[in-house]
């Protein structure tokens, strides 16, 4: 049996996280968030820098603190984003307007190669290409990783991007 292309009885999937804050304690909260990953997602088999980043879109809050990890899971594309959103809810978010302050948010940025498009889920993440706050951790982790649908690596789509917002190493 098959959920959007996923063999369930796959034993182990790679996916990519992205996790950011800026809301009380950031580098605490992707601490957290990491230990949760870890109980309830799976395996971190690579961890980002952290950077310290403009805020993306609604411009008029505190800059975030930015992190990818990658994990080994035996979840599903749809229980992955479950596991998240629990995540997310357990560390104390609540929603928030689109691109608002956020204690903790995660997203799946890419899982295996695949390609996944429905009302519920959009892997790759639909904004990687254009966000540096995801592409400059991303490639800490895999510059050579290749987007599945556009099908450059991670290094490339850096170098092409046009986000002029600041990311900053943390911690300098």
């Amino acid at each position: 049996m098959k959920e959007y292309g996923i063999d369930k009885n796959l034993e182990i999937n790679n996916s990519f996280i992205g996790l950011g804050s800026n809301i009380k304690s950031r580098k605490e909260n992707l601490t957290n968030a990491c230990s949760y990953i870890k109980k309830h997602i799976g395996n971190i088999i690579n961890f980002s820098k952290i950077y310290e980043t403009e805020p993306w879109g609604d411009k008029n809050q505190k800059k975030f603190l930015n992190q990818v990890v990658e994990v080994k899971t035996k979840h599903t594309p749809l229980k992955l984003l479950k596991k998240c959103k629990e995540i997310e809810i357990i560390l104390g978010r609540v929603s928030s307007k689109k691109w608002g302050k956020r204690l903790i948010d995660l997203d799946i940025l890419y899982f295996n190669n695949n390609i996944i498009s429905t009302n519920k889920l959009i892997i790759p993440h639909q904004y990687i290409h254009k966000r540096k706050f995801v592409l400059t951790p991303l490639n800490d982790i895999n510059k050579d990783y290749l987007h599945p649908k556009l099908k450059l690596s991670n290094n490339t789509l850096l170098k092409r991007c046009n986000d002029k917002n600041s990311v900053i190493e943390y911690g300098i």
